[in-house]
């Protein structure tokens, strides 16, 4: 069996399903999703999630601390965290200020784990999920080193990278059905008996 590692990009996921208007999929469960996305002769061994935190609004830090919650209640999921920082940004027509979020570390996250489970021989496969052209130079790192692993990229609705295509062994874009297969229980009950509620706003 072909041993698999999937590195999701969480903020490119999120904004690729947002911009499909697809909230209801924001209850994702990354891990499912590689699963479902498997060949038949290959094994998912670990699933890592890259983000950042979100501070403000309020409304969102709650839909994400939630989110996160979700997500520490899987095996062999491990997050990684970036940081998320909001630029000020001025209109040079009318001078008006806006604050423009912005992710940082991810790409830099990402790449690290990577070429380190490559040396340390962890897959035989890599699956990312994002169209970060970022990560171009440590696709063609792993693949210069370890031409024997296979790294396949994996676009999140409404995103596309021709570099990353261009470097990877395989691309395509995640559909709808795969993301609706993909979801966390409504409810999720820990062990200590608490419930995890998937946020209202994301049940539509």
């Amino acid at each position: 069996m072909e041993r698999m590692i999937g590195y999701i990009d969480g903020f490119n996921l999120y904004f690729g399903m947002k911009a499909k208007g697809w909230t209801r999929y924001y209850w994702l469960n990354p891990q499912k999703l590689c699963q479902n996305l498997l060949k038949k002769n290959q094994t998912l061994v670990s699933t890592k999630y890259f983000t950042a935190r979100v501070t403000s609004p309020p409304d969102k830090h709650r839909r994400q601390s939630t989110y996160l919650e979700a997500l520490r209640t899987l095996s062999d999921f491990h997050i990684f965290f970036g940081k998320y920082q909001l630029n000020r940004w001025q209109c040079t027509a009318c001078n008006a200020e806006f604050n423009i979020p912005n992710e940082k570390m991810t790409d830099v996250n990402l790449a690290v784990e990577i070429l380190t489970d490559a040396f340390q021989d962890k897959f035989d496969v890599a699956l990312i999920v994002s169209a970060d052209s970022d990560l171009v130079p440590p696709i063609k790192k792993t693949k210069e080193l370890f031409p024997s692993k296979r790294i396949i990229v994996a676009f999140p609705p409404k995103r596309h990278s021709a570099a990353l295509a261009s470097v990877a062994d395989a691309s395509f874009t995640i559909g709808r059905r795969k993301l609706a297969t993909s979801l966390f229980p409504l409810r999720i009950e820990k062990p200590d008996g608490y419930v995890i509620e998937c946020p209202e706003k994301w049940r539509t």
